[in-house]
């Protein structure tokens, strides 16, 4: 029988267990410039949590098999609070065990305890597991065009 699941904010002392799986997750969406001193510097703003985020991190026997990294945000449509689940990443060896699924019920939860009005996020057009995973929760998903202005 596995071990029980446990999703916790990761702490600083757990950044270099976290940047390969950040690694993995960037190379799953092509990008082209994975590099870990970047990484490290940038997401460390979000641990233990941070008044900008938090990251939460999927350990199972010592193992950490997932993460996700939350944004504390604004929505201007509701007005209110909002919290983006920017990152949500699951080891491919540990998919379809409900991983994913537990990230996004404890992100909604963090959520709900900050007193956001909602839990978003996105995912690329073509990555259908995961849109099969996020319509299981009672997610929405919107029609909507992203755009980027590189600066």
């Amino acid at each position: 029988m596995p071990l029980a699941l446990e999703i916790a904010p990761i702490a600083f002392a757990q950044m270099e267990t976290l940047l390969p799986l950040i690694a993995a997750y960037q190379r799953f969406y092509e990008v082209e410039d994975v590099d870990d001193q970047r990484n490290r510097d940038f997401f460390s703003t979000f641990v233990d949590p941070s008044e900008r985020g938090s990251i939460l991190g999927a350990w199972r026997d010592g193992e950490l098999l997932g993460y996700a990294c939350l944004y504390w945000t604004f929505s201007s449509l509701i007005p209110a609070e909002t919290v983006l689940m920017n990152d949500l990443y699951v080891v491919p060896e540990a998919r379809g065990q409900g991983i994913g699924r537990a990230l996004i019920e404890v992100s909604a939860a963090v959520a709900r305890e900050r007193g956001a009005a909602q839990l978003t996020w996105m995912t690329a057009q073509d990555n259908e597991r995961a849109q099969r995973l996020y319509d299981a929760t009672g997610a929405v998903g919107e029609a909507s065009v992203e755009y980027e202005l590189e600066l």
